[in-house]
Formats: structure tokens, sequence, C-alpha cells
């Protein structure tokens, strides 16, 4: 099964995020108020029921000695919270990380990411920006080529990211698929890349402030990265990642090449692009 069936059918499964968009609810705060005292390690009824949904009974490492998730304790922004996954582990054939599932327990949508990742990466490091709707715990649970499970997780104190005031670009924009290399190549090394998608990543909770009516759903759903003729990693996506979807990661070229993204949204709309690397 692919890895876009796995997730669809895993939504429509949960109980989460259609029952909301169907009835056009607004998010809610927190019962009994905002919690100050939360460990980034404890864990809530939302992951609970997730974690049965993904993984079953599979035990997970609850510790940092293989991924280490970096998100700002208190964020100025829930629509754009910067999150940083910093993998302890090369990517070798012989051992990688084959996934990576990334998690906002208190969203409408509570998996913001799943990342299917190749050993071509060299490093499964990834940055990106999410909505937070409430105080939460944001999580990145890493599965190896050998099926062990390790997670890390931050407890982030935030609010309003769902339904934040959108603030689009022109519409002709819309799907503007474009690469960078913020330090240049580096052939045969770590060579850091940025892909960025315009797209309003619009949820559905969001307010058009002339109709006063919510803005319908409209969301980045996949990006499949390559180089040459090699996969990099597929994202298959929510609206939980925030607007104008940037993945920063690492690759290693080892020749001349041609990155490339194709990209996917919720109406299934398809745009491209692309970057050569001399």
């Amino acid at each position: 099964m692919s890895s876009r069936q796995w997730r669809r059918d895993f939504l429509a499964a949960s109980a989460g995020v259609g029952l909301w968009l169907a009835a056009g609810l607004p998010a809610l705060a927190a019962p009994g108020g905002l919690p100050t005292n939360v460990a980034h390690t404890d864990s809530s009824p939302e992951w609970e029921r997730l974690r049965a949904n993904l993984f079953k009974d599979r035990p997970i490492e609850v510790t940092a000695s293989q991924v280490l998730l970096m998100v700002p304790l208190r964020a100025a922004y829930g629509a754009a919270v910067p999150v940083k996954i910093a993998s302890r582990l090369p990517q070798t054939p012989e051992l990688y990380v084959k996934r990576m599932y990334v998690v906002v327990d208190k969203n409408p949508s509570e998996l913001a990411a799943v990342l299917d990742l190749t050993p071509e990466l060299g490093q499964a490091d990834f940055e990106m920006r999410l909505r937070v709707n409430e105080y939460s715990h944001v999580r990145v649970v890493s599965e190896l080529s050998n099926g062990e499970l390790h997670m890390d997780s931050r407890y982030v104190k935030t609010s309003g990211g769902c339904s934040a005031p959108p603030n689009r670009g022109p519409l002709s924009e819309i799907g503007k698929t474009a690469f960078k290399l913020p330090d240049g190549v580096k052939m045969n090394a770590l060579t850091v890349a940025d892909v960025r998608v315009v797209h309003p990543n619009d949820t559905g909770f969001e307010l058009n402030n002339q109709t006063v009516m919510f803005i319908p759903p409209h969301f980045v759903r996949s990006i499949k990265v390559s180089y040459g003729q090699s996969k990099l990693f597929d994202a298959e996506l929510d609206f939980s990642v925030s607007e104008n979807p940037q993945l920063r990661f690492h690759f290693v070229p080892r020749q001349p090449g041609v990155l490339k993204a194709e990209v996917e949204d919720s109406k299934e709309a398809h745009f491209q692009g692309s970057l050569a690397v001399q």
C-alpha cells in the first residue's frame, strides 16, 4: 500500500478531522483552561488514541537517543511554529530512518506529516513550520529500517494556529514550487536544501473577513522530492503544516543532477519545481 493510500485510510478511520470539517466547527480551547505544569514527555488522550491507531502495541523508545525534536516553548505565532528534527543516525543502506511521523496532539488534524525517507538523504534532518491550535505536545516518531520506533516530544505554549487570518498572496502564484541551496553545493557531502510551495494551506477554520464564513480547506497534500533518478523522500502532509509549506532537508549529490519536486494539493491540482545542481 502506498504511503498516500495508507494515510487516507487512516484519516478516514479516525474520529478527528473529518467530523470537524463536516460540521464547520471552530477550534475549542482546552477544557479547564490552559495547563502550565505539563512535562515535555507527558502523554495525552489524543496521543494515546493516535498511537494505538498508528502503531498498535509496538514499543516506542521515548528518549532522544535516535531522534531529537527542537520546538520553542513559547511560540509567538501559532500559525507558523518552527520545528527542527535532528536524527542521530546517518542514513546508510544497512540502517536508516525509514519513516517519520510528525504529530500535534491538540490539533483538529493531529497527524501533520508522514515522511517516507531513503538512504539517499545521507541524514534524516528536517525543518518545517507547523500550525499549533492550542497548548499542545508536538511529537516526532522515527521508524528505523529494522522496525524500531523512537520518539521525542516537546510541549508548546501557543494558540490560534488553525484559525489565524490568512495572509495569502496572488492566486496566480499558488503552486509555485522552488528549491534553494542556502550553503551552496557540496559534492559527495551533506548539502542543505529548501523546497517551498506557495500555497494558502487553508485549514477550514479561517474566517473570510468579507463574507464572515469559513474558508473551505485547501492545502498541500504531498511533496515528492527526487534527485536525478533517485527518490529522496515523499512527504504526505495536512493543513497542520503552515501556509506556504517549506521543508529543509539534506541530500548527498554524488554527481551533477536535477532536484525535482512533484506537488499535489487537496483539490488534486499538480505542480512541479526543479533545480539543476552542478
